[in-house]
């Protein structure tokens, strides 16, 4: 994942440290979920406090984020048109995503490809295929 955001196996600690240290609204990125393999999250800072959202891959390739109760869920045909849709305000998450918290260094490309081939797989379909 070539993502500039992405870092990966990063702990939730070392994540509010990185996020809470310019002391901004709306700094995120994107790390790998502690308790859910497979799962990316989104974590955005919001009045000296980090909010996380869980990614899911959905076994079609598509993304699933979990956002506020009662917004419209949303799939994404990736994680570049995922972030887009939360820079704008409004669209269900606490604050919206201003200032991307760059990795300093490359992920190693092992855990890119662990994290590529890992896919989380969906029981209750909430898409159907449309015919051309």
């Amino acid at each position: 994942m070539e993502l500039p955001y992405y870092h990966g196996p990063l702990t939730k600690q070392e994540c509010e440290t990185l996020l809470l240290k310019g002391g901004e609204d709306g700094n995120f990125l994107l790390r790998d979920s502690e308790s859910v393999p497979g799962v990316l999250c989104l974590c955005v800072s919001f009045r000296k406090f980090v909010y996380t959202y869980r990614i899911f891959r959905e076994k079609r390739g598509y993304y699933k984020i979990q956002t506020v109760e009662g917004a419209p869920k949303q799939i994404f045909p990736n994680l570049e048109e995922l972030i887009s849709k939360f820079e704008k305000p409004g669209q269900g998450l606490v604050v919206h995503l201003s200032n991307p918290i760059t990795r300093k260094s490359s992920c190693p490309r092992g855990r890119r490809m662990t994290l590529e081939l890992n896919v989380y797989e969906n029981t209750n379909e909430e898409y159907v295929d449309v015919l051309p």
